[in-house]
């Protein structure tokens, strides 16, 4: 093969391996990070723990079990006592916010994102049976019900009369379920294959190469690079996930959970920036080194 082909053709290769390192690393991320059970909700684990998570909680599951009391309260047989719901929202809450600190709270927090996961990855995986067009949901009734207990032993008013209902939360529209599927069985046959093509991208590139060493700093500055545009767009997808949350979810809360699903992703990017650095610096410093010990004729 002529030098100059040769030369066109590893440029080319190498080019499309450092366009492939971002994605094939998203990829893999998205593959075998998030589709893990075990390893998500270990991921998730720390945030029972966080303030701003914590806060959400109490919001959602206290407004969401006053507005039971206050349906319950609405049907009340005739002849009742009419009592305001209004009056018990403190106790409520400060409830809630009191399960969030015990052990009880990690062990349901573990849990609610074991199930919603599993959920989630059997609708995926087609392994579950979802009638055409409802959403895949979740039942969390476990978490009220053990609020409920708790402020039953605190000896807090009404608190035996809070319904405990089996109230689905979707996880999944059912409407976008088909595209959804598709796009997962793309992200794992992506999440392996893509990386696997990036590297052989890169060695066939360094092969042809005329100059190998050249080619392998170019190699190196490419992967650097590609790792620092996966950092940039893990925050430009950061901003854009926050701007598009409904008004009523809780910002911090939300940035809490993107952040600690990214993180392995964050690290990644950055290895892949430092080895690539690494590897571009080495190869010009034994070249600078081998010209100096070369003697000249």
């Amino acid at each position: 093969m002529p030098p100059r082909l040769r030369s066109a053709l590893s440029a080319a290769l190498i080019a499309l391996s450092c366009l492939l390192v971002p994605f094939g690393a998203l990829a893999a991320w998205a593959a075998y990070g998030l589709v893990d059970t075990g390893r998500y909700v270990t991921t998730m684990a720390p945030l029972a723990t966080d303030p701003d998570v914590r806060d959400a909680v109490v919001a959602t599951v206290g407004d969401g079990i006053m507005r039971a009391v206050d349906q319950h309260l609405d049907v009340r047989p005739a002849g009742d006592t009419p009592s305001g719901g209004g009056s018990m929202r403190p106790f409520v809450h400060d409830a809630v916010r009191s399960f969030t600190q015990t052990e009880a709270f990690r062990l349901a927090w573990d849990t609610g994102n074991r199930v919603t996961h599993d959920a989630v990855l059997r609708a995926l995986r087609d392994e579950q049976d979802v009638t055409s067009g409802q959403p895949v949901t979740v039942d969390l009734a476990s978490v009220t019900d053990t609020v409920k207990r708790r402020l039953a032993e605190d000896h807090v008013p009404l608190a035996a009369r809070i319904p405990v209902a089996h109230t689905p939360v979707a996880v999944l529209p059912g409407d976008e379920l088909a595209a959804f599927r598709k796009g997962f069985h793309v992200l794992e046959v992506a999440g392996f294959w893509l990386p696997v093509a990036a590297v052989t991208f890169a060695a066939t590139g360094i092969a042809l190469a005329v100059h190998r060493r050249r080619a392998i700093t170019a190699t190196a500055l490419g992967t650097a690079l590609g790792g620092a545009l996966l950092a940039v767009a893990l925050l430009v997808g950061r901003a854009l996930t926050l701007a598009d949350l409904p008004a009523d979810v809780p910002h911090p809360a939300a940035a809490a959970v993107y952040d600690a699903l990214t993180a392995t992703l964050r690290w990644t990017a950055w290895l892949l920036f430092a080895l690539g650095l690494t590897a571009a610096l080495t190869t010009w410093l034994t070249r600078n080194v081998r010209r100096r010990r070369t003697p000249k004729v």
